[in-house]
Parts: structure tokens; sequence; C-alpha cells
């Protein structure tokens, strides 16, 4: 059966977890994977943290989440949710347009991501494919703005930086990214942890300015030290298990700033 073959977001994230412990103790030569003592300790949120449990829910989903009842979803709080589009250039995920349209029916906020692959092909012609099979949402007051997933290598854990230099890496991005705001006139969204963004681009700060930061942080009180430059987060991707299906978020402003950044308007209105 079709599946989206990136691993899941809950490996992904304990890999992460597991890198950035490890890289508290010092160099390492290679990666044998997350420690067993990490699997399932603070990967995982229930609900969002108190302190915060009043910002607008939402979750994103890939095909790992294949039928989802978003009625459902909503009446269990959901206020928006980003799909998994495409990855690199030759995978759809076939699940995609139930998914986008479901979400819209049952009256969520929806948006599209790309899972980056930099050792793939150009930043630009990743973009140019994700836009053309379910990327290009028109600021219309019900879809976000384009998000790209950038993060550890779920392939090849001994190259998480895909094989490129930061220097590469940073042109990779900002290639991506002009290319989603020259298309769509859209600022986009780029989704990291901060580890990753500091191993793997030098910490930039070439994108804190036009493109608004998705965070992921999981098991902590608040997103902690933001990536390259960024003042504050737009939505925090705090856990991978909860009551939503998929990964569970919130978003950095009120219901209506969150209506306005689907309308065009920066994540603070403006």
């Amino acid at each position: 059966m079709a599946r989206d073959r990136t691993p899941s977001r809950r490996r992904v994230a304990l890999l992460a977890a597991a890198t950035a412990v490890l890289a508290l103790a010092g160099p390492r030569t290679a990666a044998a994977g997350p420690p067993a003592a990490l699997a399932g300790s603070g990967a995982a949120a229930s609900g969002p943290p108190a302190a915060l449990a009043g910002l607008p829910r939402g979750h994103d989903v890939s095909s790992h989440q294949e039928r989802v009842d978003w009625d459902a979803v909503r009446s269990l709080g959901a206020r928006f949710v980003y799909v998994k589009a495409t990855e690199s250039t030759d995978y759809r995920n076939p699940y995609f347009g139930r998914q986008y349209g479901g979400a819209h029916e049952a009256g969520l906020i929806r948006g599209a991501y790309h899972f980056a692959r930099p050792d793939r092909s150009s930043g630009a012609r990743q973009a140019a494919f994700f836009l053309r099979h379910g990327g290009r949402g028109r600021a219309d007051g019900r879809t976000l703005p384009p998000a790209l997933d950038i993060e550890y290598n779920p392939y090849d854990e001994h190259h998480k930086c895909y094989g490129l230099n930061r220097t590469r890496m940073v042109r990779w991005i900002r290639s991506f990214t002009d290319e989603v705001r020259r298309e769509t006139g859209r600022d986009p969204v780029v989704y990291t942890t901060a580890h990753w963004w500091r191993a793997c681009t030098g910490d930039s700060h070439d994108f804190a300015r036009d493109t608004a930061l998705w965070i992921a942080s999981h098991g902590t009180p608040d997103p902690g030290e933001l990536p390259g430059g960024w003042r504050d987060w737009t939505f925090w991707q705090y856990g991978t298990e909860g009551a939503l299906p998929g990964d569970q978020n919130l978003f950095n402003g009120s219901p209506d700033r969150l209506r306005a950044l689907a309308h065009g308007r920066g994540p603070r209105g403006d």
C-alpha cells in the first residue's frame, strides 16, 4: 500500500533529541541511533504546556495519518493543520487531496508543507515541484503560507546536513524560499530545530526578517532558545502524540492573528 516514505516524525524527533544530548558530551564520529533510554522520554506530549494552553491548537499530518475524522478533530479544539504535500521532486503524499480538502470542509485553517531533500536537487527545483502539487495556497483567510520542513536527514543519520556545508545549505534554503515567494507572493514558513539550524546553517540569521519560524522542541515547557536571529516563533511543534492526529502544535497569537496570517499578513498581523 502506498505510504509516506519518510520515517515517522516521532523517529526524527527522537533522533534530534539524541543528537542534542550527545552533542553536550562532546564531538562524536558516528551516531548509532537514539539511545533506548530516550524512547518515549519527553518526545511526546498529551496536551499543550499549561502556561500556553490558551493559544490556538493545531497539528500536522502526513500519509502516516491516512484517514482523519476532521469534524472530530475540530471538536477536540484544533483550529489549524499543516499537511505534507511533497518530498524532493519525486514524492507526493497520496492522501494529500483528501486530507487538505477534509480539513477545509471542517472549518480548519490549513496549509501545505514540503519535506526538504537538499541532497537530491536544488531548492528552487523542489519548491517548483511543491507548488505544482499542493503548495500554492492562496491568501484567502483559510490557507496558511507554504512551509518548508528542513531537519535531520531521516535516511542517513551520519549525514544530518545532507552532505552540504553551511554556506551551501543557506543558499539551498534561500533558493527554495525565494522561489515560493516569487511564485505565490507569500512569505513562507520554515520548520526546523534549533540544534539542526546551528549545526547545518551555522545559525544563519538570513531568514529571520522575512520568514516565519515553525520551531520543533518536544517535551519542554516552552520552545527554548530560538535559532538564527528569530526573536519569536510563529508555530511550535511541542509533541508527537496527543489528542490530535499527528504532531501537536500551537500558534503564537490570537485566533484573529491566525486568520490574518491566512489572509497574507505577517504572523504579528502586520
